[in-house]
């Protein structure tokens, strides 16, 4: 008797262990970055709502769709935005064979090492630089030169190659909502050919899933061989209210979530948080200037102003840095 007393005993605690084990909260934390905050609740709460069939909040596969920006958002852009660095080296480079660039702004200022009065023209000056220095090539030989910067230029600050200077608390943040049937783009104003030469290779993002600015291009044979030549003008700039646009003409459908740091993501999370059913509006606010950097209104990249003053009236989620990140870049 005591025997087969002892043997259920050890039965039981085994089906004990086994539902234990088998419950959400002993399964393994898919996003071990974030700090047990508010933020991290709301983000498992919103997935469990949309993923669970049934209910009134349930979301077909298909519909699952997430927009994500990239500079600020996915990695790094102060003290400049990436590309725009990546651009100020070619023009180092292609410097000799434009000397009308030496009494011509902003191309004067970035081969003195002013990038502050380079920039002192805004946007505009910004578009005009990358227009030039990505031009005159093919498209697959400037995938191979940004692909090649990006892994070998490492940045000033941290003395990490550019391509490693991703958040680690939203590499999980993607994989999680992969994992939880999401399909996730990059919607971004930076340049779509510079975007794609890394996105698939850092975050998982196949090419076809990235949107972005775009420049002009032309077909052409070299001998009896195709190839995409990259002109010096734009096609499109992907910002603001175009992202929005290229959502539609692009995806076809609403994302059910999207995330972002800045005024220029403004009207992508408006036009998100419209749909209808459960929807999610996310905003990294950097605010650790320890180990990253903090800046919103008054800063010149990422600008956070009239986002984060419709963020809190429409109750969005705004993510600190500071206090729901346990982790800011991800490892080497």
């Amino acid at each position: 008797m005591r025997r087969l007393t002892t043997a259920r005993v050890a039965a039981a605690l085994t089906v004990a262990w086994l539902i234990v084990s088998a419950s959400p909260a002993a399964a393994q934390d898919p996003l071990p970055s974030w700090n047990n905050t508010a933020s991290k609740q709301a983000i498992v709460a919103f997935v469990g709502r949309v993923t669970k069939a049934g209910t009134p909040d349930f979301v077909p596969v298909p519909e699952r769709i997430a927009t994500f920006d990239n500079d600020g958002t996915l990695w790094v852009e102060q003290p400049i935005y990436t590309q725009l660095a990546f651009a100020i080296d070619r023009v180092k480079l292609q410097a000799a064979g434009h000397p009308e660039w030496k009494n011509t702004e902003p191309f004067a200022s970035l081969i003195d090492g002013d990038v502050e009065k380079a920039l002192a023209g805004g946007d505009e000056g910004v578009v005009q630089v990358l227009a030039a220095t990505h031009a005159g090539m093919t498209t697959d030989s400037f995938e191979r030169i940004a692909r090649e910067w990006l892994k070998t230029k490492r940045d000033a600050r941290f003395k990490r190659p550019y391509s490693t200077l991703v958040y680690q608390p939203m590499l999980e943040l993607l994989t999680y909502l992969r994992a939880n049937g999401f399909k996730t783009f990059i919607v971004s104003g930076g340049g779509v050919e510079f975007m794609r030469a890394y996105a698939e290779e850092a975050y998982g993002i196949p090419p076809e899933q990235v949107i972005g600015s775009a420049g002009r291009m032309k077909y052409q044979l070299r001998g009896d061989v195709p190839e995409l030549l990259k002109l010096p003008a734009v096609d499109m700039v992907n910002d603001k209210e175009g992202k929005v646009i290229s959502i539609q003409k692009i995806i076809g459908r609403r994302p059910i979530a999207a995330f972002g740091n800045s005024d220029g993501d403004l009207q992508m999370l408006e036009w998100t948080t419209a749909g209808k059913g459960a929807r999610l509006a996310l905003i990294v606010h950097h605010d650790d200037a320890a180990r990253e950097w903090a800046y919103d209104r008054g800063s010149k990249i990422g600008t956070l102003d009239k986002a984060l003053d419709v963020a809190a009236a429409k109750k969005w989620l705004v993510v600190s840095m500071k206090d729901d990140w346990n982790t800011v870049l991800a490892k080497q």
